[in-house]
């Protein structure tokens, strides 16, 4: 179902070398659909074990004193691997969002001041523990509307904000995490390459919309790059769902275009334009 989507600010990507990168803004009167009209850039700076956005997205510092509370205290020889949710599909009036580290999280209420410190109300938080660990949800929305958050640039705000907790508050997460190589306590345990990691595939879901769906090595502004893409080729995502597991990231997107499922020959531009800007080599401008 499409979501009526706010105009975004802006959330800048960053690079293990702790350099400032800018990233385009995105803009449209659809969720993530349409032509993209630039604001002015502003600018993500990073410092070790921090992430910081300026301007208008905040992400805040958590408290330590509730950071593990309620969490266990005996550290394991195998570090479970943590998995942040993010889900516009299951509810139509908010965001849900799943925190999961095996057993070692606690009731994360310095977490969900963080959320409240973006501009969040955190409608309801619950936990439930089955055989893979410790759940925990959160179901959120935007303070000024009281609406579902769509704004790529907020979700992957939310994303950074998490996983910097995590990894502030439970340093051995930052060997599971991609994130961990640039700003962690610990680096990651293994490298990701991207040409193996990236999978990319478009099924038909109905004939009003497409089911997209990404696999590839995780890293800051992800969810911002994917729907840039998808926009700039005049395709509609009308909702989804991202999830961070350990490494990886996976994207499930459902898609259309003027209404309808994608055609075969868009499927395939689809993918291929995906596929070229996850899996191309950085360059930085001062090697030429």
């Amino acid at each position: 179902m499409a979501v009526a989507m706010v105009s975004c600010g802006s959330i800048c990507g960053m690079c293990t070398s702790l350099k400032v990168i800018e990233k385009q803004p995105i803009s449209s009167s659809v969720f993530f659909n349409g032509s993209l009209v630039l604001n002015p850039v502003q600018k993500l700076y990073i410092t070790p074990k921090r992430l910081a956005l300026s301007g208008s997205t905040i992400i805040p510092k958590a408290s330590a004193a509730t950071a593990v509370e309620g969490g266990s205290s005996q550290e394991t020889t195998a570090v479970p691997t943590p998995k942040v949710i993010i889900d516009l599909d299951s509810d139509p009036d908010a965001t849900v969002v799943e925190v999961t580290f095996g057993d070692r999280l606690g009731a994360l209420l310095d977490t969900m001041n963080a959320l409240k410190n973006l501009g969040l109300n955190v409608v309801k938080a619950n936990v439930c523990l089955d055989s893979s660990g410790k759940h925990n949800t959160f179901v959120i929305t935007k303070a000024s509307t009281g609406r579902k958050v769509d704004d790529p640039e907020l979700l992957e705000a939310i994303r950074l904000t998490i996983i910097n907790n995590m990894m502030e508050y439970h340093p051995e997460s930052s060997s599971r995490f991609a994130m961990g190589e640039a700003f962690g306590a610990f680096q990651p345990y293994q490298k990701i390459d991207v040409d193996i990691a990236t999978h990319i595939h478009v099924y038909d879901d109905g004939p009003e919309r497409s089911l997209l769906c990404v696999e590839t090595a995780d890293r800051p502004g992800l969810i911002v790059d994917l729907v840039k893409i998808i926009t700039d080729i005049n395709i509609n995502v009308e909702s989804g769902e991202f999830d961070t597991e350990g490494l990886l990231a996976k994207a499930k997107f459902h898609v259309s275009y003027k209404g309808k499922a994608l055609i075969k020959p868009l499927k395939q531009v689809l993918a291929n334009s995906l596929q070229y800007f996850l899996r191309r080599p950085t360059t930085e401008d001062a090697s030429f």
